[in-house]
C-alpha cells in the first residue's frame, strides 16, 4: 500500500534544526486504519501521534526532541524450507538422513451464529507446514515433499517496546539505540530526524539470517527462481546445515543483528517510498546488504524517483521549514505526467486525427492531481489501461540504467502496442460515463460522508504521486467514489528552540469511523482543503483550547 517519509538534516533548514515529514499510506476503511492521540506520563513519557487501531503506544509521531515515520520495507521478512518426506509417512520428514515426526496442534476457532471449527495444524523445526504463499506460489503437500515456513516475528512481543522506545527519545541516537535494544519491527523501514538537527534513516527489520551466501549454497530449485527475483528463500530442510544463522548481537537466534541492517545518517536528507534502502539519498547509495534486505542497482518506482527529485531539489535549495514540508505533501505533482504528457499528446494526434479532443486536453493538462484539474482525469485512465497492458520493458525508449536511476526509464515508446488503444479506450470510457474529458479531477473524484460529496486530490501508485490516493473507480457512480487506501496521518514537524515542537498535522479520513460523530469526517473536509490542523503539544497550548473537554478517570 505504500507510504513515504523524508528527514532533513540541519544543513538544509532555516534554523539548524531537523525537519520530518511522514506520510504514510494506509486503508482509509477498516482495522487498519489509525487514530491519534497524545500519551503524557509527567516526567517519564510526552508523546503525540498515531497508532493503528486496537494498539496501545503511538506508532509514528514526535515530541518535544525528536520525530520518526516508517515506511513498508523490501526485506522479506519469512523464509521457506522445503522438506523430503520419509517414505511412506507424509507427516514425517528427514534432517541428515534421520526421520522426524511433524507435531500436531489442533486448532478451534469460535464462529457467531454456527459450531465452532477445528483445524490441525502440523508443525515442524521450522515452523509450520504451510500450503502456499498466496496464489501465486501454491506449494502442494505431496507424498514426497512438503513445505515449511519460518516466520521469525511469530516470536516477536518487542514493537511495543520499540514504540514506548521512540516515544521516550531524546534524539535520532535513541531512535538507533531503542532499534538496537529492542529489535521489534517487523516490516517498516524508521525515518527520523531531531532538533539539533540530526537525521537517520535505517532498515530495521526482523528478518531470518539468510545470507546470500547460504540462499547460494541451500536454495532447493524453485528456491534458486524466488530468492534473487523476489527475497523469498525456500532453502533445504533435509540438511540442518541450511538453517538460518544467527549474529552475536540479535536478541533471538535465527535472526540478523543491528550490525548488518542499512543505516545512513546525517545526510541532508533521507527519504523512503517503498524501494529497498539503496537510494535513501541518491547521492550517497547505500550498498552492501543481502538480498532478502531488498535490491541494488534495480529500478524505482515512479513515486520513488519523484519523491527523490522533490525532496533532493529541496535540499539543494535549503532554507527550510515546516512551511516547505507541507507544501510538498499537496504538490501533487504527477511525475508520470511530466514524463509521458508531452510526448502522448504529440502521439496521439497521427494515432487518433479523427478526435482531437483526447489530444488536446492530455496535451492542456497541468500535470497535477490537485481537484481543478483538467485533463488529470483522463491522462490516469490512460495511464493505468497502458501501464496494465504494455509491459515495463516496452514503455520507454531509454531503458533504465543503474548509473542514472532517478532519471531512467525514459521517453514514453509511443510506438508500443497498446498506446494507441489505451488512449482510444480511456477516452471511450469516460465519454460513456457522461464525463467530460476535461473536467475537473474533483468533481470525478470524491468521497461521500453523510450526504456530502467531498472533493480529493492526489493519484494512483502508477502516476508516481506523493499525495497517494487509490480510489475506487464507479463509471455509473460518476467517476471515483470512494478512496480504499492512500495518504492517512500525516505530520510536519519541526523545532524552533522552545520548548514545543513546531508540528502540523492531517488524519485524511478523520479520528472516528462513526457517522453520528462530529469528527467523522471534520479532517476529511481540511485534507480536502490542503489544510492542516496545529497540533496543541506543550500543556499551555492544550489549556487554550476552545475545544478543550477533561474527562477524569478513576480506577
Amino acid at each position: 500500500m505504500g507510504s513515504n517519509a523524508v528527514a532533513f538534516s540541519g544543513a538544509t533548514t532555516a534554523n539548524g534544526r531537523g525537519l520530518l515529514l511522514g506520510n504514510p499510506h494506509y486503508p482509509w476503511q477498516g482495522g487498519r486504519r489509525f487514530w491519534q492521540s497524545q500519551q503524557t506520563i509527567p516526567g517519564e513519557l510526552n508523546v503525540s501521534g498515531a497508532s493503528l487501531l486496537g494498539t496501545t503506544v503511538v506508532s509514528i509521531g514526535f515530541n518535544d526532541k525528536v520525530a520518526w515515520s516508517h515506511t513498508v520495507a523490501t526485506g522479506v521478512p519469512l523464509n521457506l524450507h522445503q522438506l523430503t518426506l520419509a517414505p511412506g509417512d507424509p507427516t514425517s520428514y528427514l534432517v541428515d538422513g534421520r526421520p522426524e515426526r511433524m507435531t500436531p496442534r489442533e486448532v478451534t476457532v469460535a464462529v457467531k451464529g454456527g459450531a465452532p471449527v477445528t483445524r490441525t495444524q502440523w508443525w515442524t523445526r521450522y515452523g509450520p507446514v504451510v500450503g502456499g504463499l498466496g496464489a501465486q506460489l501454491p506449494l502442494p503437500w505431496t507424498a514426497t515433499t512438503a513445505y515449511a515456513l519460518n516466520d521469525p516475528n511469530a516470536a516477536n512481543l518487542r514493537g511495543s517496546d520499540t514504540a514506548l522506545g521512540f516515544g521516550e527519545a531524546r534524539s535520532t541516537q535513541d531512535i538507533a539505540d531503542t532499534l538496537r535494544r529492542t529489535q521489534g519491527l517487523p516490516w517498516v523501514n524508521t525515518i527520523a530526524a531531531d532538533s539539533a538537527g540530526h537525521s537517520l534513516f535505517t532498515q530495521s527489520q526482523v528478518l531470518p539470517r539468510i545470507t546470500d551466501e547460504l540462499a547460494a549454497r541451500c536454495s532447493t530449485p524453485l528456491g534458486r527462481a524466488t530468492y534473487p527475483a523476489s527475497g523469498v528463500a525456500v532453502l533445504d530442510g533435509s540438511r540442518s546445515d541450511c538453517a538460518p544463522g544467527s549474529d552475536p548481537d540479535a536478541v533471538q537466534p535465527g535472526v540478523f543483528g543491528p550490525a548488518r541492517m542499512p543505516v545512513l545518517r546525517d545526510t541532508p536528507y533521507v527519504e523512503n517510498s517503498n524501494d529497498s534502502a539503496w537510494l535513501a539519498n541518491a547521492d550517497r547509495p547505500l550498498t552492501g546488504y543481502e538480498r532478502i534486505f531488498g535490491t541494488v542497482a534495480t529500478p524505482r518506482s515512479l513515486r520513488t524517483r519523484g519523491g527523490i527529485e522533490d525532496v533532493s531539489a529541496m535540499a539543494d535549495r535549503g532554507r527550510l521549514t515546516v512551511a516547505d514540508l507541507q507544501r510538498q505533501q499537496f504538490a501533487n505533482r504527477a511525475p508520470a505526467g511530466d514524463m509521458a504528457a508531452a510526448d502522448a499528446a504529440k502521439a496521439c494526434a497521427s494515432v487518433l486525427p479523427e478526435d482531437p479532443e483526447v489530444c488536446r486536453v492530455i496535451g492542456a493538462w497541468d500535470r497535477t492531481v490537485n481537484t481543478d484539474s483538467r485533463g488529470a482525469l483522463l491522462f490516469d485512465r490512460f495511464w493505468r489501461k497502458f501501464t496494465g497492458t504494455v509491459k515495463p520493458a516496452d514503455q520507454w525508449k531509454v531503458p533504465f540504467s543503474a548509473t542514472d536511476p532517478v532519471r531512467t526509464p525514459h521517453t514514453l515508446n509511443t510506438e508500443a502496442p497498446g498506446f494507441a488503444q489505451a488512449l482510444v479506450d480511456a477516452a471511450a470510457e469516460l465519454r460513456a460515463a457522461g464525463i467530460a474529458l476535461d473536467a475537473p479531477l474533483g468533481a470525478h473524484q470524491f468521497v461521500v460522508r453523510n450526504g456530502e460529496r467531498i472533493p480529493v486530490s492526489g493519484g494512483t501508485e502508477s502516476l508516481g504521486i506523493w499525495n497517494k490516493a487509490e480510489p475506487v473507480w464507479n463509471a455509473a457512480g460518476g467517476g471515483y467514489v470512494e478512496v480504499a487506501h492512500g495518504t492517512s496521518h500525516v505530520q510536519a514537524v519541526g523545532w524552533d528552540g522552545s520548548r514545543c515542537p513546531v508540528a502540523r498535522t492531517l488524519l485524511s479520513y478523520s479520528q472516528s469511523s462513526n457517522p453520528a460523530s462530529p469528527h467523522y469526517s471534520d479532517q476529511t473536509r481540511l485534507y480536502a482543503g490542503e489544510r492542516w490542523v496545529t497540533s496543541r503539544f506543550c500543556e499551555k497550548d492544550i489549556l487554550r483550547s476552545p475545544g478543550l473537554r477533561v474527562v477524569v478517570v478513576r480506577g
